[in-house]
């Protein structure tokens, strides 16, 4: 028997990466998955996008392992389009019992290169569509008896890693997003953490950057240590960061909540 058998998983940005990580750790350990994501252009990114392609691998991994799974293209700015697929998937599912939370960007720029549409581009994505995906499932939840909810933030929730801004602030503001749920959900039997992991080997860490970062570090290197981890690994895997989804997605976890779970190799911990 699995760890999560029988429970339904909501993952948005499931199409790739951390995303489908998570689904195919999940449906290994007996959840059902619905798997949400834009498979589209985002303006300003420095690494290639998600495609209709990978969404359709994320459900041919899940259902190489006889799970079920929803998949849909939904961006998780447009509140209207999330709750209908949502609510579509849960009644084709049955019931929802976990919520991830996963769907993020990252732009890096020196605080002074910022543009106001980086910025705001950054917080719709990663923060506003977090506070959407854990609103709009939430009743799901509370409807099947209680849950869990994972919001993916970072090693730069938790520190002020420099070139990322507005990737920084968002993932700051989901740590307050999940304690503030994780109170006014627990009479609900409905426990809400969040993970934080250091440099996860993705898409996201490719295309130019790394070679950015890199430049930048080399013009201010007294701030090139932030990025260092205590363990002597660069970047984890994704796999790495979904063992501790699932941990929290399981009845393991039970009394754990309003935790900020780092898997950051030490990187936050001095």
């Amino acid at each position: 028997m699995g760890r999560v058998d029988g429970k339904v998983a909501f993952i948005t940005g499931a199409a790739r990466g951390q995303g489908r990580s998570h689904a195919v750790r999940l449906a290994q350990e007996g959840a059902d998955i619905i798997a949400v994501d834009i498979c589209g252009p985002i303006p300003n990114l420095q690494y290639p996008h998600a495609m209709p392609e990978d969404l359709a691998q994320t459900v041919k991994e899940v259902e190489a392992l006889d799970r079920r799974i929803v998949a849909a293209e939904a961006d998780v700015r447009d509140r209207d389009a999330l709750k209908g697929v949502l609510d579509d998937a849960v009644a084709q599912l049955g019931h929802l019992d976990v919520v991830v939370a996963n769907a993020g960007i990252c732009i890096m720029a020196p605080w002074d290169e910022v543009t106001p549409e980086v910025w705001q581009q950054t917080i719709d994505i990663n923060l506003t569509g977090a506070w959407h995906t854990v609103q709009l499932a939430a009743p799901h939840l509370v409807a099947a008896g209680g849950g869990s909810i994972v919001l993916t933030s970072s090693a730069a929730g938790l520190k002020g890693l420099p070139f990322l801004s507005p990737y920084v602030a968002a993932k700051h503001g989901m740590v307050g997003l999940m304690r503030a749920f994780a109170h006014e959900l627990a009479e609900h039997d409905i426990r809400v953490n969040s993970v934080h992991p250091t440099g996860v080997d993705t898409p996201m860490g490719a295309g130019d950057g790394g070679e950015l970062l890199q430049r930048w570090i080399g013009e201010h290197p007294r701030l090139g240590g932030m990025f260092v981890n205590s363990l002597p690994v660069e970047v984890t895997q994704p796999a790495d960061i979904s063992n501790a989804v699932l941990f929290l997605a399981s009845d393991e976890a039970r009394y754990v909540t309003a935790l900020t779970m780092t898997v950051d190799a030490g990187n936050t911990q001095y």
